[in-house]
């Protein structure tokens, strides 16, 4: 039942061969062969097709070239291959809620004001227009390199008033009651420490075992940039206190946060622990997300580089690391700032020259 709500009327049928395929079967519409594998990129590329050229319900058009639905038959072609699950399934539901009032449109049509009747209508919920928004952004790009637009009506209109907030970051006060409710050899002690001191996301923590340890390192590539042409590939020296964890956990464990039969556990599983977890300790503003960002504090404050962060985090930009440092103690940083150039050639007032720049006598012009 839970597929069938993801992807609507995919169905499965066995082949000849004994195997499980899937397909796409609508009243009024052609059959497209969805492949084996359920919700894979290739999967789902194959779905968005379907949907982009199934007939339209009974008394109205086929899905015309030129379209908005059109565009975005396009716009996945190229873009589903580079996004990993997670992004994907993001993406297209904020998507296809966009095609469903507006696929019919000419997307030759559509003009900055446009944009801003539509994102006004979701004033009301301020967050969806700014993700919307956002996303239209390299779709409509996408229109303009293939002929369609001459303007890209997204990124001219004038987005409703949004300040994203982002996952709440740990304080040490927040560590600290966290790990006091939860003590070491429990699985929530566990999870703190490997993602606090990985600084993995919940997709890679989940996936992180024994044969991620090379050494004294854990390394592994980031799920989000697995599909880049260039993945991130984090190298990160074990930590005492992540060291001390890893030797009470048994060598044959598939991975580290496995569960209580050795499966895998899945991203979504964690995400709802964590909220159990933190729940029982009184932290309701915390996430797992937030621990990535709690060591982003921690070497912010510490003076790390935004480089040096970044090879830990595996951001590939350094203005996401600056947005995952903004909790860091300023009046810290401040202080520290100011200690490592006070009293040194490099603090020196400019004003204060020495004697031997300033000549006591002038040279007359003969």
């Amino acid at each position: 039942m839970k597929r069938s709500k993801e992807f609507p009327h995919a169905t499965h049928y066995t082949d000849r061969h004994g195997k499980r395929r899937w397909r796409f079967r609508m009243k009024g519409s052609p059959s497209f062969e969805l492949g084996t594998d359920y919700g894979s990129p290739d999967f789902v590329r194959r779905y968005e097709a379907a949907l982009a050229h199934r007939k339209a319900p009974i008394g109205s058009d086929q899905v015309k070239a030129g379209s908005v639905s059109d565009l975005l038959a396009h716009y996945y072609q190229i873009a589903l291959p580079r996004w990993s699950e997670s992004t994907c399934k993001a993406n297209r539901a904020i998507l296809e809620r966009f095609r469903a009032p507006h696929g019919h449109r000419p997307v030759a049509t559509m003009q900055p004001h446009h944009m801003e009747l539509i994102l006004a209508k979701m004033a009301a919920t301020p967050a969806a227009a700014f993700n919307l928004r956002k996303r239209l952004i390299p779709v409509f790009r996408l229109a303009m390199k293939m002929g369609w637009l001459s303007v890209n009506p997204a990124e001219l209109a004038e987005s409703v008033p949004y300040q994203a907030k982002g996952h709440h970051t740990w304080s040490e006060d927040e560590i600290d009651r966290f790990l006091d409710v939860h003590p070491f050899g429990t699985l929530p002690h566990r999870v703190m420490t490997l993602m606090l001191w990985t600084g993995a996301a919940r997709a890679d923590a989940v996936k992180l075992g024994w044969f991620s340890v090379k050494g004294d390192t854990i390394q592994y590539t980031r799920q989000k940039t697995g599909r880049m042409k260039n993945p991130v590939l984090i190298i990160i020296p074990i930590a005492r206190e992540l060291r001390a964890l890893l030797d009470t956990l048994p060598r044959d464990a598939g991975t580290f946060l496995q569960t209580a039969d050795g499966k895998q556990r899945s991203e979504k599983a964690l995400t709802g622990d964590m909220r159990k977890w933190c729940d029982a300790a009184d932290l309701p503003d915390c996430t797992s997300h937030g621990l990535r960002k709690a060591i982003a504090r921690r070497l912010g404050e510490a003076g790390a580089s935004t480089l040096t962060i970044a090879s830990i985090t595996g951001h590939k930009t350094l203005s996401e690391v600056q947005r995952y440092t903004e909790a860091a103690d300023r009046a810290k940083l401040a202080t520290g700032g100011i200690a490592l150039i006070s009293g040194t050639k490099k603090g020196q007032n400019v004003a204060n020259l020495k004697p031997r720049f300033a000549k006591k006598t002038v040279k007359v012009l003969k």
